[in-house]
């Protein structure tokens, strides 16, 4: 033991039913279902950092299953039956993360989003066009009605420069990520939940009880559950998830500020949002994809050279802004779409990489791994 912990903190703080790795937005709803289910289990939920080290409390608050562009190119790899099981996936997400909170905790704002074409996409407008009513029909299953349409007439309302083209989505909407978080902290602490902060995890042994070694103790528990995202290889080596480091910049507050809802450009790989009448842009870890396929946090001249750029010349022409915060978060990708849930050893569970879908994805792949877990004991 590296401190010298009494009898009464041995025998009390460091025995488990389950112990949970990691307090995402995965790890919260897989604790959060887990009591509700089992009121009686003994439940822990350790975290590295001071707040949720990934991406919980540092995305920009999409609540959103994909803009037209994406979806081609992830029908592209799952093929239209998978990608319905997705979609229904994000959704059914979506719905449970507010129906477990209430859209008030959440700051919920159901605004529209628009996926944007600037001049010279003229050939990616023409083809996501075209997929318009593809996907209108492959989603109103889920959804229970048409969701995509051209929204060109609200490029001017928007204020945009150099956009021809916009696909407007009825159903995408926002929420305020640190209330979320915090709620979902709040309630899974009242549900009997016990989180231990800066207590980060070294190893999981395995011996007749699982052995978690942390530089604060060894905790043992009956079946862990590492909710690491993109960070899990380090515990669980060997699984198809690669990290991607997504860059964020939020300008101080505009008077008049005309952008009203979520926005994707080129792909998903930049997205921009109205706050508290400040403009959210992140993204472009596409301009060195190598640089962001990484765990550490951090800054770099060129996406935020590329952002600023971006709110000068297409989102905030010819408006004065000025830059308040910056910062980065951690996501999980892979080749598959699917986050992986699964036991990785006996009584080790592992539910990661949400492929930047966090928001929509976390409260379904906490239930899943939940249930799997559940049906275990």
């Amino acid at each position: 033991m590296p401190n010298k912990l009494s009898y009464w903190e041995k025998s009390s703080f460091f025995d488990f039913d389950i112990i949970l790795i990691g307090s995402g937005i995965v790890g919260l709803n897989a604790a959060i279902n887990l009591k509700i289910s089992e009121p009686s289990l003994k439940l822990a939920i350790i975290e590295s950092g001071f707040l949720p080290s990934g991406a919980s409390t540092k995305n920009a608050g999409f609540a959103c299953f994909g803009s037209i562009s994406e979806l081609i190119e992830q029908e592209g790899i799952c093929g239209a039956e998978g990608l319905v099981s997705l979609i229904e996936k994000r959704w059914k997400g979506l719905l449970k993360l507010r129906g477990i909170l209430g859209d008030k905790e959440i700051d919920y704002q159901p605004l529209g989003g628009y996926e944007l074409f600037k001049d010279d996409d003229i050939f990616l407008y023409e083809a996501c066009v075209a997929k318009i009513e593809h996907y209108n029909q492959l989603i109103k299953p889920v959804i229970g009605s048409d969701t995509f349409s051209i929204g060109n007439k609200k490029i001017s309302k928007f204020g945009l420069k150099g956009i021809n083209g916009l696909i407007a989505n009825r159903y995408e909407a926002q929420i305020d990520t640190g209330k979320m978080m915090f709620a979902l902290i709040q309630y899974a602490q009242k549900l009997g939940c016990t989180i231990f902060n800066n207590c980060e995890v070294e190893e999981i042994v395995s011996e007749h009880k699982l052995l978690v070694k942390t530089k604060q103790g060894n905790f043992t528990g009956r079946k862990v559950i590492v909710t690491t995202n993109a960070f899990v290889n380090k515990l669980i080596p060997g699984l198809d998830v690669k990290p991607g480091r997504g860059q964020v910049l939020i300008t101080k507050p505009i008077k008049n500020l005309k952008i009203n809802g979520t926005f994707h450009y080129d792909k998903g790989f930049y997205y921009f949002r109205n706050i508290n009448d400040r403009v959210l842009l992140g993204g472009g870890r596409n301009l060195d994809f190598r640089a962001e396929e990484t765990t550490k946090p951090g800054l770099t001249p060129i996406v935020q050279d590329t952002l600023e750029k971006l709110l000068k010349t297409v989102i905030l022409p010819e408006t004065h802004f000025e830059i308040d915060y910056r910062w980065s978060g951690i996501m999980a990708f892979g080749k598959q779409l699917d986050p992986i849930v699964t036991e990785t050893s006996p009584n080790i569970f592992c539910a990661v990489r949400c492929n930047g879908m966090g928001v929509a994805m976390g409260s379904q792949t906490g239930e899943d791994v939940a249930e799997l877990v559940l049906k275990s004991l």
